[in-house]
């Protein structure tokens, strides 16, 4: 297996992806990702911003995510707690494996790969949200280390915030 940049070929492999997470949050009563977002637009910014990346099972996408080190706008005004560090950051967003794949730890490689990343650059923190009724990752953020920090707002709907020390 290995983790490398998208490119826009890859574009009909991530939205399948997405999609699928999609279905999945529909079918479980979670309202993430149900307005259209994220969408083709989306991922073609983060493949030309290099943000995106997948990982490959013998030539097959089988996930995705998205990490940079920049400031998340809604990451700024957080309710309800704190963030850990003050310090730039690095995020992690639309952490994505195939259903198929679940229960493999597939989640896990692309998570320690964005934070070998970003430690290799001397970045001292790693923040990721997710909607409040998706337990599963927020069972998957605070397996990986992750405390709970507080409430944001994603384009008016309500997030759950957390941070990671490196």
């Amino acid at each position: 297996m290995e983790i490398r940049h998208s490119t826009l070929e890859d574009l009909n492999a991530i939205m399948y992806l997405v999609n699928e997470a999609k279905s999945y949050f529909k079918e479980h009563d979670i309202d993430q990702w149900q307005d259209g977002y994220p969408n083709e637009d989306s991922f073609k910014e983060d493949i030309k911003n290099q943000h995106s990346y997948v990982l490959v099972d013998q030539e097959k996408i089988i996930g995705t995510m998205y990490s940079a080190i920049e400031s998340e706008p809604a990451y700024a005004d957080i309710k309800n707690g704190k963030w850990l560090t003050d310090t730039p950051y690095g995020v992690v967003h639309r952490v994505v494996v195939e259903a198929s794949y679940k229960g493999h730890g597939l989640a896990n490689l692309l998570l320690e790969y964005a934070e070998d990343h970003l430690r290799d650059l001397h970045v001292k923190s790693i923040r990721m949200d997710t909607h409040q009724d998706n337990k599963s990752m927020q069972r998957f953020l605070k397996k990986n280390g992750f405390i709970y920090c507080g409430e944001i707002s994603y384009e008016n709907a309500p997030r759950i915030a957390f941070e990671k020390i490196l």
